[in-house]
């Protein structure tokens, strides 16, 4: 049976990713500014963090990572400032909702998937909280129930494009990765898949493609020829 990974942003949440960054950060920024934070350290402390997640090696969890170089920005502790963080995706992080989709396509494609006995896992790139990821699941119209697991900065200690993050995920699930596909948006981070012998294929609607990669070796199309595509394996 095939294991079936999905990445979460631009693919099952279809999102203007640049709308969406813009507003996540604005309405961070005007959240965190009565604790002392100005928008542009902030912000910059902010990409440094996530830069810092996307080299980890592995040797401890995003979470640490993000949090050690946080502190190091900003000077704020992270035993201060995290109950904010929490506070924020609990409750305004909701309006960057307005930067991102529903495509009905998807709950079929997991109905159809979960009804054939394969309970997908969620791969998208472990730069969120747990609280954060699982709201943007519930934008996409779905549940974090209907993944067998999902891919956190709290338990993920590698990310996207690094291969080593779908390492990862095949040693923590016991997954034999030739026996995986991984269904992304993203050629740079979800391509990345083939290096360890998984299938790939890239979901267009979104599509993020910086390097403007030759596509014509890797399966893709849009959300409607992935349903075709999966249909046609022997899941």
């Amino acid at each position: 049976m095939k294991q079936i990974l999905f990445d979460l942003d631009g693919t099952l949440l279809p999102m203007d990713m640049d709308a969406f960054i813009k507003a996540y950060f604005g309405e961070l920024a005007m959240f965190m500014a009565p604790y002392g934070f100005q928008p542009e350290p902030l912000i910059d402390a902010m990409w440094t963090g996530t830069a810092a997640m996307v080299k980890n090696d592995g040797t401890c969890t995003n979470e640490e990572r993000f949090w050690s170089v946080f502190e190091q920005k900003t000077g704020h502790q992270r035993t201060e400032e995290e109950p904010h963080f929490i506070e924020f995706y609990s409750t305004v992080f909701e309006k960057a909702r307005s930067a991102t989709g529903v495509n009905p396509i998807f709950h079929r494609v997991l109905r159809d998937l979960k009804e054939a006995g394969c309970q997908p896992i969620l791969a998208t790139n472990p730069l969120f909280p747990k609280i954060a990821t699982y709201r943007r699941i519930r934008w996409a119209g779905l549940e974090p129930e209907d993944f067998q697991a999902i891919t956190t900065y709290e338990t993920s200690c590698t990310c996207k494009p690094n291969p080593d993050y779908y390492r990862e995920i095949c040693r923590n699930l016991n997954l034999d990765p030739a026996e995986c596909i991984m269904i992304g948006n993203d050629v740079e981070e979800d391509a990345a898949a083939l290096e360890t012998g998984m299938q790939v294929y890239l979901v267009t609607d979104c599509l993020i493609n910086r390097k403007e990669r030759d596509l014509s070796m890797i399966p893709h199309g849009n959300s409607e020829s992935l349903e075709t595509f999966l249909k046609s394996l022997s899941i």
